[in-house]
C-alpha cells in the first residue's frame, strides 16, 4: 500500500500508507504525495524495493538501508525487538568488501544480489523465504544455499513468503512457500533452499 522512486538526481521519495514507518521520512503517517526519504548525508539512492510495511534501498555506494516494521528481522540490522524504524537504518554487513547491485523486497523478507553474483536474504524464514536451508527468521543477510556449481544470480524477485531468481545461465531458481506450486518445481511443498524451475 505504499510505493517509492528514485529521482534523476538520486534523491528518494515514498508516498502512500505510512503506517510501521515505511514512507521513511520519519513520520508514521499515510502521504498522498511524495515525501522525501532522508538517506543519509551525501548518500543517492541507486534501488529501492518497497514490501508489506517495510522498504529497503540500495545506496550509491553499495550499502543497504531499510525503514519501517521489524516484526521478523526483514530490516536486516541485527535488532531482534518488535517495532518500527521511520527512517532508514543501514543493514549489518552484506560480508567482507561486498556491495548490493538488486533487491527485492518481499512479505516480511529481503533479499539482495550482491556484487559477486550470490545473494543475501533476511526477515521471515518459516516457510523457507531466505533460502539459507533452515526455517529460521534472520535479522542480518544471510547467504542462500548454494544455486549450483559456478551458477550466479543476475535478477531476483521476493513475493509473498517464496523469492525467485534468474540465473546467469538463464535458468531459475525460487525456494520458500509453495502451497500453490509457486515455485515451480513440480511439487507443492516448502523448500527452503534453491530449487530449479522446469522452464521446458
Amino acid at each position: 500500500a505504499h510505493a517509492c522512486a528514485i529521482l534523476d538526481s538520486g534523491a528518494l521519495k515514498c508516498w502512500g500508507a505510512g503506517g510501521s514507518g515505511r514512507i521513511g521520512d520519519g513520520a508514521n503517517q499515510d502521504k498522498d504525495a511524495p515525501s522525501v526519504v532522508n538517506l543519509g548525508s551525501g548518500r543517492t539512492a541507486v534501488s529501492v524495493s518497497a514490501g508489506n510495511e517495510h522498504t529497503c534501498a540500495i545506496l550509491d555506494n553499495g550499502s543497504v538501508s531499510c525503514w519501517g516494521q521489524r516484526v521478523s528481522g526483514q530490516l536486516g540490522n541485527g535488532v531482534t525487538t518488535i517495532g518500527t524504524y521511520l527512517t532508514p537504518t543501514l543493514t549489518s554487513s552484506l560480508g567482507t568488501n561486498r556491495t548490493a547491485i538488486a533487491i527485492s523486497s518481499g512479505y516480511q523478507h529481503t533479499c539482495a544480489i550482491l556484487d559477486d553474483g550470490s545473494v543475501s536474504c533476511w526477515g521471515e524464514n518459516g516457510n523457507g523465504a531466505l533460502g539459507d536451508g533452515t526455517t529460521t527468521n534472520r535479522n542480518t543477510p544471510t547467504q542462500t544455499s548454494s544455486f549450483g556449481n559456478g551458477r550466479t544470480a543476475v535478477a531476483i524477485s521476493s513475493g509473498y513468503q517464496h523469492t525467485c531468481a534468474i540465473l546467469d545461465n538463464g535458468s531459475v531458481s525460487c525456494w520458500g512457500y509453495n502451497v500453490f506450486g509457486q515455485l515451480g518445481n513440480g511439487g507443492n511443498s516448502n523448500q527452503n533452499t534453491p530449487q530449479t524451475v522446469n522452464l521446458g
